[in-house]
């Protein structure tokens, strides 16, 4: 696995501020549909959590997926967990586990199935932040 380093922080909306967000290429395994979009790192989610537009987009079965009650910051919600590649510049990560969630605009990019392969590195006052990858 390779590293991915400096990138630059995203506003995702005009008016917020800075974000360590990563571009991702999401791809359905299945059928290779794929999709350029934003993930926003974030090192309090268990597992990586998308909005279920992007299910639809690549076209998953949103609700053949493995249904689980998580808890949010808006309360308990059902989600629906698929298996999908993530490709960030060149390294691809196989068998992501997505959680896909109601009432979710952007992609959150967690722990479990994503930042734990990796070392994390963020620079506020740069505005940019690292994914290394752990030494064998």
């Amino acid at each position: 696995m390779k590293s991915i380093i400096d990138i630059s922080f995203k506003r995702i909306f005009p008016n917020d501020i800075p974000r360590a967000c990563l571009p991702l290429v999401v791809a359905n395994p299945k059928t290779k549909k794929s999709l350029n979009t934003y993930g926003i790192i974030d090192t309090g989610a268990d597992e990586c959590a998308f909005p279920p537009d992007i299910a639809k987009e690549l076209r998953l079965k949103l609700k053949e997926g493995a249904p689980k009650v998580i808890n949010t910051g808006n309360g308990r919600s059902m989600a629906y967990s698929h298996k999908v590649s993530i490709d960030i510049q060149g390294c691809r990560l196989n068998n992501v586990i997505i959680d896909f969630l109601p009432n979710l605009h952007i992609p959150l990019i967690g722990v479990k199935s994503f930042l734990s392969k990796f070392i994390l590195i963020v620079d506020y006052p740069k505005k940019k932040f690292s994914l290394k990858a752990p030494k064998a």
